[in-house]
This record gives C-alpha cells, structure tokens and sequence, in this order.
C-alpha cells in the first residue's frame, strides 16, 4: 500500500519549481488539468510514493497479447455534446473547441503492464489510480529556448495516405488554429516567436491498426525576466491549448458546459527537468482505474467544420493500446 501522495496547487508549486530551476536542481513533476493538484520532486521521491516516470526512454519489452473492448457513450449523448459546442462556436466565443467523453473499458491488461510496455515518449503511472502513454509534447526549454509541437488531426493510416489528412479542409483549420494559439501562448514567456515545421505528419502505433498524427513545431527565445523559472512559465502557459482552444478562458466554459465530468489529471501535463534542460508532455492517452471499472478519456477538436459523426467515431478511434 502507497502514502498518500502530498499534492498542492500549481500556484503553491511554482515558487519551488523557479528555486529548482535557477539552482540547476533536477525534478520530475505532473499536475492536473485546472492546476488544482501538482506534485514535484525527485525520481527517488516519486517511486517511493508510487510515481513512474519514462520520458523519451527507448520500451525494451516486448508486449504479450492483451484484450480490450469498449462500451463508448451513445452517438446520442455525444452529439448533445457536440451541439453545445456549435452553438459556442457560433456565437463566436470560441474558434476551436476540444470536446472529450469517458469510455469505459475492459482489458486484462494492469496499469502496470500498459506503463511496462506501451510505446509513448511520455508514460506516467501514479500508484493504482492512472496510466498515461501520451504522444504530445507540452514544452521543451533548451539553452533558454523554448518548444512546443502542437499535434492536432488524427485520422486511420489503414485507410489513407498523410496528404489526405494534411489536405483535408476541417482538419487544415483546426491545426491552424491551434498553431495560432500556441504562438499566443508561446509569446507570454519568449520573443520573437517562429513556426520552423508546419503540418509534417508521423504514424502512431495502436492495437487495432495504426494513426497518423498531424504536428507542427514552434520555438522562442526565452525573455530574460523568465530564464531558469520553470513555474512562472508553467503558470503562464497552462492549461494547455491543444487540449482547451481558442480563445482559452471562454472556450474552457463551453467544455465545462458540455462535458459535465471532472477531467481530473486527464489533459494535465507531466515532466522531467534535468538541471538543464525541461521537458514536458500532455497527459493525453488516459486510463483512469475508478474501482474495478477502467475509464479511457480521449477526445479531440471541433471547428465549425466539424461533422458530428467524424468527431465521435474519433472519439472512439482513440480508445486504444499503445502496443
């Protein structure tokens, strides 16, 4: 049996990760969606409380063969959802939406043996209660620059080529969106702002056949009253914008209206900080364990070009194994 884990607010964290951070003091961290509840402190600290970190760490396993099946929310439920949203967008209190549903699971699979054995660049696990094998880097600060690599379009490698999804009007719209948002944010901590990549597209290994996922890359300098204060760059840049939209604050009412759950660590953020160098990952890719039940949270973004049924079989194309 684990202790209890001491989680503050990301505002009561922040004053320690600035410490940490100009005194060149390695730490691993995670934090919830709101900023609600964070935790830091070293990898020994984390394990003995049962924390496990693997950030861009080569999987050695081999994974065996494991079930899963999904009981998704009705296309009615999530429909209902998904006019909430429209009725934002058309009113003009957002531009881009990320609407996210729970699906509950079963799979013979623990948590400890997704963790083990998923392939992800960020993988987290906290004790019994959740597994994260997300895809998605929040930020990487470098030689005091910043990076981040907004992913947003998702569509079957099965079923078509990456130009289809880079062609495709709807998912144009929503990645150029979200790029727009993240050079907002970007610019709150650094100046001047670049896009160096846009729209290169990379295949995501699942179970049930593979994804391909569009990204772009955008990078700053870092303002010199922000070098080395990891939390004030955090705070400033949190939640995160692939998994809220835009604009951010009114937008996150139009997903708190329509998602009625908590989202709890579910598009929070994790990472690791070397001395150095930060790097830190969206906790997209989510099982929670509530009981003996597992709940996937996975969702994705609506324009107003969005189709409802697209969203939803997407919704669902994301309930997956990363093996």
């Amino acid at each position: 049996m684990y202790p209890s884990i001491p989680y503050v607010s990301l505002a009561e964290v922040s004053e320690q990760l600035d410490t940490w951070g100009i005194l060149g003091i390695p730490f691993v961290f995670y934090i919830n969606y709101d900023g609600s509840q964070a935790w830091a402190g070293t990898e020994e600290e984390a394990k003995a409380l049962g924390i496990h970190f693997s950030i861009r760490q080569e999987n050695p396993l081999h994974a065996g063969s494991f079930n899963l099946s999904k009981s998704p929310i009705s296309f009615e439920s999530y429909e209902s959802k998904f006019n909430l949203v429209q009725a934002g967008l058309k009113r003009g209190d957002s531009f881009l939406v990320n609407l996210t549903a729970e699906t509950p699971i079963e799979t013979d699979a623990s948590l400890a043996q997704i963790f083990q054995n998923a392939n992800a660049l960020y993988k987290l696990q906290v004790q019994d209660a959740f597994v994260v094998f997300s895809p998605e880097c929040f930020v990487q600060i470098r030689d005091q620059k910043i990076y981040s690599y907004p992913m947003k379009g998702t569509s079957s490698a099965t079923e078509q080529g990456p130009e289809m999804l880079q062609n495709d009007p709807k998912e144009q719209a929503e990645h150029a969106t979200i790029v727009d948002l993240i050079r907002n944010d970007l610019s709150q901590v650094a100046f001047p702002i670049h896009v160096d990549r846009y729209k290169y597209v990379e295949e995501i290994k699942t179970h049930e056949g593979n994804l391909w996922q569009m990204s772009s890359v955008i990078s700053g300098d870092i303002m010199p009253k922000f070098q080395s204060k990891l939390g004030q760059i955090l705070q400033a840049l949190l939640p995160a914008g692939s998994i809220t939209g835009a604009p951010k604050a009114s937008t996150m009412q139009i997903i708190k209206d329509a998602e009625a759950y908590d989202r709890g660590f579910y598009t929070g953020i994790m990472g690791q900080f070397d001395g150095k160098n930060l790097d830190s990952g969206v906790m997209i890719r989510f099982i929670e364990q509530r009981g003996q039940q597992k709940i996937f949270k996975s969702g994705g973004g609506i324009t107003i070009k969005s189709d409802p049924r697209k969203e939803y079989e997407e919704l669902i194309q994301k309930v997956y194994l990363p093996f």
